[in-house]
């Protein structure tokens, strides 16, 4: 029998999930893409449901992860803000370390037997 370590990592405040691997995954998505409906649209999510996820996040997190831009001639759009950058390169820093630290602790409790 293999064992093998899973686990799942989310920032919460007063008790509601306001940032994880699904927001940061739709982030890195706008960014590439400019658009949050096609960000939503490659991971099979409705336009709705994403724009009331990030909607939601804003409010818990209290400052914007995208700046929306409206019609026009190409069209709308989205850009991810720079507070959202910094909670993406923190978040991803933070889940490096924090696997790096459980996968030693794993080891080193289930392994060395």
């Amino acid at each position: 029998m293999i064992l093998k370590l899973r686990y799942k990592l989310w920032i919460e405040k007063d008790g509601e999930k306001v940032f994880g691997d699904g927001p940061l995954d739709i982030l890195h998505r706008v960014e590439r893409t400019g658009s949050l409906r096609q960000a939503a649209a490659e991971i099979n999510m409705s336009y709705s449901q994403a724009w009331n996820l990030m909607k939601d996040l804003e409010k818990r997190l209290g400052f914007n992860l995208l700046i929306r831009k409206v019609g026009g001639e190409k069209g709308g759009g989205s850009e991810v803000t720079e507070e959202a950058r910094e909670l993406m390169m923190k978040f991803k820093m933070f889940h490096k370390k924090a696997d790096q630290n459980l996968h030693f602790l794993y080891k080193k409790i289930f392994r060395e037997e």
